[in-house]
């Protein structure tokens, strides 16, 4: 399958398997080339928490969970898609928690996209762009930690956005021009997605 082309159905590891949740969150952690040493150490502390943690995806890990996002990027490349989150009152990437169902990280990142955009036929890159780690409050309401895994998802021409119930909005933005009170991981994975196309 050619690169960035996956529909992340059952990603298979090098034997062909399939891989559990936690299983391709190692995989990906693990293989991964960190563009830059404050990437790596964030992916090396994301990994020895997956590895001692069995219920590392699980929302109900408390000490900290991975979760998985998406950047949407527009067939053009030069605008990124951001919904207006609700308790953090910003605008951010697309994502949230990994469910049971999902068969890898890869497949949680585009089923939250979908999800969360409304667009039919998004395309996710299956390698990682960046890592976010950030203390958050879930809707479990126990003060936690998001071990974000992000990817890049790209819609096709003409894609329909339709807002979901986990957003107060949803717009795209030009990708050199993001919303004011944009933070520091957002902008840095606008930069690493839009040096990818």
């Amino acid at each position: 399958m050619p690169r960035g082309l996956g529909l992340a159905a059952g990603s298979p590891n090098r034997a062909g398997l399939p891989l559990s949740l936690r299983e391709s969150a190692i995989s990906l952690l693990g293989d991964w080339r960190a563009p830059d040493p404050a990437q790596d150490s964030l992916r090396h502390a994301v990994l020895a928490f997956v590895h001692g943690r069995p219920d590392a995806c699980r929302r109900e890990c408390a000490a900290g969970h991975v979760t998985a996002s998406a950047l949407v990027l527009d067939h053009t490349g030069a605008q990124v898609l951001l919904t207006l989150h609700p308790r953090l009152g910003r605008w951010v990437q697309l994502g949230g928690h990994c469910d049971e169902d999902d068969p890898d990280v890869v497949a949680a990142a585009l089923r939250e996209a979908t999800e969360e955009s409304g667009i039919d036929g998004l395309r996710i890159e299956p390698e990682l762009a960046a890592v976010h780690v950030h203390p958050v409050t879930c809707s479990l309401g126990v003060p936690t930690r998001h071990l974000d895994l992000q990817f890049v998802a790209h819609a096709p021409a003409a894609a329909q956005i339709a807002i979901s119930d986990e957003s107060d909005d949803l717009r795209w933005w030009p990708a050199d021009a993001l919303p004011d009170g944009t933070d520091h991981a957002l902008a840095y994975l606008v930069a690493r997605a839009t040096r990818r196309t």
